[in-house]
């Protein structure tokens, strides 16, 4: 399909919003991308934030590098919170975008790029309960369900997923068109 070729790391953690993760995921897969799931350490299960679904992590974030990828995508939820504590997981996202790779971000995913350190500047969406964060880091708050910004596709929460999947679904192309 479209994306096959393209190397994406799915950042998970505790608390992750179900949705928020498998709704790409499915869509990553049916596309044909090779998708990594990357959490803070190699085998750990996480179970959602509603306590329905679980995931395992395939490979701990001190374990990939960015030039492994493509693209890196942060599931909102609870789990940012947790993943924005771990330098490691800071130094693949801030590498993915330093190297021109896709974010995504969606929900409260957001709280990992301010740790980053790439949001000055940016227009930034996501949960309102991180509008301040990212407001007082230096971006530019939107209130729109999903849009690019540089090589940044931001999402805003669960509802907009379809708009978010849609406008990731578009930047990974224009990545495929590069490789």
């Amino acid at each position: 399909m479209d994306l096959k070729g393209i190397k994406v790391a799915m950042l998970v953690g505790p608390g992750y919003e179900d949705l928020e993760f498998w709704v790409p995921y499915m869509r990553l897969k049916e596309e044909e991308a090779e998708v990594t799931i990357v959490g803070i350490k190699t085998g750990d299960t996480y179970t959602s934030k509603s306590g329905g679904l679980q995931v395992t992590v395939q490979v701990g974030a001190d374990k990939v590098n960015a030039e492994d990828f493509h693209a890196v995508l942060i599931t909102g939820g609870w789990a940012p919170d947790k993943l924005r504590r771990y330098p490691d997981v800071l130094r693949l996202v801030r590498g993915v975008y330093e190297r021109g790779g896709i974010v995504g971000s969606i929900c409260h995913a957001g709280l990992v790029l301010i740790s980053a350190g790439i949001v000055k500047g940016m227009r930034a969406t996501g949960s309102l309960g991180i509008k301040d964060d990212l407001i007082n880091a230096g971006a530019i708050w939107v209130n729109e369900p999903a849009f690019r910004e540089g090589n940044v596709v931001w999402g805003r929460v669960v509802e907009d997923i379809p708009q978010y999947c849609r406008v990731l679904m578009e930047a990974l192309r224009s990545v495929r068109e590069r490789i």
